[in-house]
């Protein structure tokens, strides 16, 4: 299989790769600089990584103190609504580990989105001690670790098909009315996903299939195939899916 892809035989063995990619990535990063700031993904397939991260197996490998924890992206909702990207990992992940509250960073998904947005990549700037510019690729400058999910539309965080998000170059978070969901979104943009030192991909499901083999053999139109446009300039890109989602892959 091409390079930067591992495929799994099930859902429950990507949880636990997942699960062990983070939990090792968070030790490396502690250990070479003091931090491990990550960007957490919403969506459905995560919620059982963020389960298996809170059990004692993983939590107590982990030094909770030293994270700080941000999103991929958002919902326009406030923190307790059910759709709350954040609510999620509240309730699978961060009730249940000794992270300190000043350490979790989140979307602010119930103000205005061009607000939020703003004020999600001040936070960020002043986490990466970064007043201006693109992230820079030294220790504590970046995302230590990006998870990220693909839709079967092949978005990506709250990168769609078609619209502006995608484009970005200069913006590290913005907000966009997706049509194709009905919700005002904020994101991340390939700006900053881009500056990261690792970005991992999880992708499950035979639903995923069709897409997964267009994003990763497919011509690149990141247009079209959001999910095509982020590739860390100087960092580790990793796909881990499972083998239904791989079906249609091409052997390399």
């Amino acid at each position: 299989m091409r390079h930067g892809v591992e495929v799994v035989p099930d859902k429950r063995a990507l949880m636990e790769a997942g699960a062990a990619a983070f939990a090792a990535a968070a030790r490396a990063a502690i250990a070479a600089h003091g931090r491990f700031v990550t960007a957490l993904s919403g969506g459905s397939t995560p919620r059982a990584l963020f389960e298996l991260l809170a059990t004692e197996r993983f939590a107590a490998s982990i030094d909770w103190s030293r994270i700080h924890v941000c999103w991929g992206d958002e919902r326009a909702v406030p923190p307790d609504a059910d759709a709350s990207n954040y609510r999620m990992a509240r309730e699978a992940l961060l009730d249940h580990v000794p992270i300190p509250p000043s350490q979790v960073h989140r979307i602010r998904g119930e103000e205005p989105p061009m607000i939020a947005a703003a004020a999600y990549e001040r936070t960020l700037r002043t986490l990466f001690a970064t007043p201006v510019g693109p992230p820079r690729p030294v220790p504590g400058a970046r995302f230590d670790l990006v998870l990220l999910g693909m839709g079967d539309n092949g978005h990506t965080a709250s990168l769609f098909p078609g619209l502006q998000a995608v484009r970005e170059t200069e913006r590290w978070v913005v907000a966009e009315s997706v049509a194709e969901v009905r919700m005002w979104r904020i994101t991340l943009t390939p700006v900053v996903l881009n500056g990261a030192a690792e970005v991992l991909f999880l992708v499950s499901g035979g639903d995923k299939a069709s897409m997964l083999h267009r994003v990763l053999d497919g011509p690149v139109r990141p247009d079209t195939y959001p999910a095509q446009i982020v590739a860390p300039h100087h960092g580790r890109l990793r796909w881990l899916v499972d083998t239904d989602a791989a079906a249609e892959l091409e052997e390399r």
